[in-house]
């Protein structure tokens, strides 16, 4: 269905991706996968023709449709709702609003008029054969969580997670022959994220998708794109299968790179000692031809690196951590939650969830003492000492400063040498650490703003959404962090691997305002409560 030929995509010296030469098939859903910086949105981006290749070309199967999630959110804000999503058809979208033009203006006396009336309705029958494009708008809207009373209202009265939903309703709706989508969790409920699962699985053509979600990318992948060393691999099966077998070849591949070292070594030991030697010159001639052929260069482990995440509080949590007492707020007159109860025991490590706009946020920004409550009480225990993921962090993690400077503005105490470290630990090389902050990428500030919780050295971990921005790697290390740490843990995720990583216990925020508490697991809980 698509192809790609020789496809090479350079900037200056710095080589992204070169000879690419690959078929997606039709019935294959892709997962595009790499580390962050490898060039995984500018591949998807050529194969939309939304950029030009440095070299090579991309075929795509005449009469075939293609459509890619857009990241614009703000490219359609007088329209309404509906006429954005409906928009992802742009032949049927202007072939209808002309027809509609036309019926409130056009002179039905003239000939001109009729013909292009008849020629508007034989696109609107071909785009549309069942006519029912508005009530697929209207499923799709419904489904995203927008009631029907919403969809004649304008997109710039949405939020910007709001306006990525119907950007992603858009590329939906025109169920394309190929469809490519970049990050299409974002912003979506753990609830939205299962509809378009089952979405996504129903799809008849050929599906790529790049996601930090692994839990999303298991439950639709039929194969695994992997983008490492200027090159992409295809492996058939989801992620976690993907990742097994190449962890395995991994380690094979240490192993080989590891005799062919030591090979290498005792070659160039011999060559030295002998090729003096005219007796021996024979030998060492014959040994320099083997070290010649021996590439062990060509041997490449993973340029992927794991971050090492940990947390170490520097006193123990004790007894009493937290108590939440019928808190209640209220935003314009609209109740956000009420009489909100809850205590926090020795031990727990809870997963907030529930859908967008319930509360989670809020009720963070109460616990941290950010904005107040309309009603209730909250009490910290006197041995607890917090620290903050807040969920905008890429905008708080500002500064013309380079990243240890900015760190160490939080507590001069803290020596620039364990700041460095603990930066290291987070990939920021040497190098690296003397990039301004404001220079920094959103998944580069969030490692930083982990880089700082870890000096921090709190007994008690606030975090909502710090998966956003991170790439996978990145995330599993988290998820061990955070099982492995002594404190309590409140962490608002819809990356459902992270939470089954850490999380005993489960709050859950009703869209009524009520909660849900669940002593155990994530899996527990939906074998209870449902998704």
């Amino acid at each position: 269905m698509l192809s790609t030929v020789n496809l090479t995509q350079r900037y200056g010296k710095r080589v992204l991706f070169d000879k690419i030469n690959m078929t997606m098939d039709v019935g294959k859903r892709y997962g595009l996968i790499g580390a962050n910086g490898a060039g995984k949105s500018t591949f998807m981006k050529i194969l939309a023709g939304e950029l030009e290749p440095s070299d090579g070309e991309v075929q795509l199967q005449p009469g075939l449709k293609l459509g890619m999630l857009s990241q614009n959110q703000y490219a359609f804000e007088e329209f309404t709702l509906t006429d954005a999503v409906l928009y992802g058809n742009k032949k049927l979208y202007d072939a209808q609003k002309e027809k509609e033009k036309l019926y409130m203006e056009g002179d039905f006396e003239s000939d001109e008029v009729n013909n292009r009336l008849g020629e508007l309705e034989m696109i609107c029958a071909d785009e549309d054969p069942t006519y029912e494009s508005d009530v697929k708008i209207e499923k799709l809207l419904q489904s995203l969580g927008f009631p029907a009373g919403q969809h004649g209202e304008l997109m710039s009265s949405l939020t910007g997670g709001d306006k990525f939903k119907i950007l992603l309703a858009q590329v939906l709706f025109l169920k394309p022959d190929v469809l490519l989508l970049d990050e299409p969790t974002n912003n979506l409920d753990m609830g939205t994220i299962s509809w378009l699962e089952q979405e996504l699985k129903r799809h008849e053509g050929t599906l790529m998708v790049i996601s930090h979600d692994r839990h999303f990318l298991n439950g639709v992948v039929t194969h695994i794109l992997d983008l490492d060393f200027q090159n992409i691999r295809e492996f058939t099966g989801n992620y976690d299968e993907w990742y097994i077998a190449a962890n395995l070849i991994a380690k094979q591949a240490e192993i080989d790179r590891a005799k062919g070292l030591k090979e290498k070594e005792e070659l160039e030991s011999f060559i030295k000692r002998f090729s003096a030697n005219a007796s021996k010159a024979k030998q060492a001639t014959s040994r320099q031809k083997q070290l010649d052929k021996l590439d062990v260069q060509a041997i490449k482990l993973s340029s992927r690196r794991d971050p090492s995440i940990m947390f170490k509080p520097h006193r123990d949590i004790g007894n009493e951590i937290l108590d939440v007492e019928n808190l209640s707020k209220s935003y314009d007159g609209e109740t956000v939650f009420e009489n909100l109860s809850f205590k926090v025991n020795a031990g727990d490590k809870i997963a907030l969830i529930g859908g967008n706009g319930v509360g989670k946020t809020t009720l963070l920004k109460i616990l941290m003492e950010e904005i107040q409550p309309d009603a209730g009480s909250m009490k910290w225990g006197q041995t607890i000492t917090y620290s903050y993921f807040p969920q905008n962090t890429t905008d708080l993690v500002v500064g013309d400063e380079e990243l240890p400077q900015w760190i160490q503005g939080f507590d001069v105490k803290w020596h620039i040498d364990d700041i460095r470290k603990t930066l290291g630990r987070m990939l920021f090389s040497g190098e690296e650490q003397k990039k301004k902050i404001d220079a920094c990428s959103g998944g580069e500030k969030h490692r930083v703003m982990l880089s700082k919780m870890m000096m921090d050295s709190a007994n008690f971990l606030v975090m909502d959404e710090p998966d956003n921005h991170l790439d996978l790697e990145a995330i599993v290390a988290l998820g061990e962090a955070l099982h492995n740490y002594k404190g309590g843990v409140i962490c608002v995720s819809h990356d459902r691997e992270l939470i089954d990583a850490f999380a005993n216990r489960i709050i859950q925020i009703n869209e009524n305002g009520s909660i849900i508490d669940f002593e155990g697991d994530y899996e527990s809980f939906v074998e209870q409560h449902g998704k």
